[in-house]
């Protein structure tokens, strides 16, 4: 394999496209705190913060679960199981991805590098949860809250509420959608002695508690239209964002995951997309936060 297609497999790996999840929540959060545009060199170590925190993620869970994976017929063909890539590349690369968060976070401030093994603690710590709780959803949530959270951290320098309205919102978003996906596996897990939600509470009451999580998003991003006086903008991204929730737990209600590509990909990319398009129209027409 020439080096291009190495990287290919790798990027294929980690789904890297699906850095699309989290990046607009990471520029909302730039967004709002700069009451504004960002400067071009802020938002670029900001993006590149975010791609190596998220790279290093998903390579470091496929590399730590390579046996698990290669033990479930949903996920053998996965690029380490399938011997398409080797450990040592994906060390590598997961070495690579972490000197760029760091360096990232440097370029930003220095309360961002302070924080930044922290947000490598929680990415390794996600990894080997499933091993012994059911709180991984939780955990993902949490990697993935860092994203608007460090992002208004490179903004202003400093921790406040606003921002920890709009993580505890992308925290809950991220759990919800992720215990419907663990559905898939629900029979692996439970056979492998894994750690789930699906595995703890079984199809219908994961079904459940992923709707609250959803409604819980949908209030965090009502108190932070509340607390910054957002307007219309905004507010309609809020109600838009709900539409596409319900929606998706719409496309799964009857457990029936078919449709799961659809729920989980499809409509979870559009909302984080709809609220960043959301913030720009308030930035614009409103002037942003108040």
């Amino acid at each position: 394999m020439t080096i291009f297609s190495r990287i290919a497999v790798f990027l294929e790996m980690i789904k890297f496209p699906h850095t699309l999840f989290a990046l607009p929540f990471a520029l909302t959060g730039a967004l709002l705190a700069a009451r504004g545009i960002p400067s071009a060199a802020q938002l670029f170590w900001i993006v590149m913060a975010m791609v190596g925190a998220r790279t290093a993620a998903m390579a470091l869970n496929r590399l730590i679960d390579a046996g698990i994976d290669a033990g479930n017929p949903r996920t053998a063909a996965r690029a380490i199981p399938a011997g398409l890539i080797s450990r040592g590349s994906v060390a590598g690369y997961i070495v690579l991805s972490l000197l760029l968060l760091l360096y990232a976070a440097y370029r930003l401030n220095p309360l961002c590098l302070k924080l930044a093994p922290v947000a490598v603690f929680f990415l390794l710590l996600y990894s080997y949860c499933k091993r012994f709780t059911a709180l991984a959803h939780i955990v993902l949530g949490v990697c993935l809250a860092a994203a608007p959270i460090g992002a208004w951290i490179a903004i202003r320098g400093a921790i406040e509420l606003p921002p920890l309205l709009l993580g505890a919102a992308v925290l809950f978003w991220v759990a919800g959608f992720d215990i419907l996906y663990a559905l898939q596996d629900l029979e692996f897990d439970r056979a492998a002695g894994l750690h789930s939600i699906p595995v703890r509470l079984g199809l219908r009451g994961s079904l459940l508690l992923a709707r609250i999580f959803s409604a819980v998003t949908v209030f965090f991003l009502i108190g932070l239209s509340l607390l910054l006086q957002l307007g219309i903008p905004f507010n309609s991204g809020i109600a838009a964002a709900a539409l596409l929730l319900c929606y998706e737990h719409w496309l799964v209600r009857d457990g029936d995951l078919a449709r799961l590509d659809l729920a989980f990909f499809t409509m979870n990319g559009y909302v984080s997309v709809i609220i960043l398009v959301a913030t720009i129209a308030e930035i614009m027409i409103s002037g942003g936060a108040a």
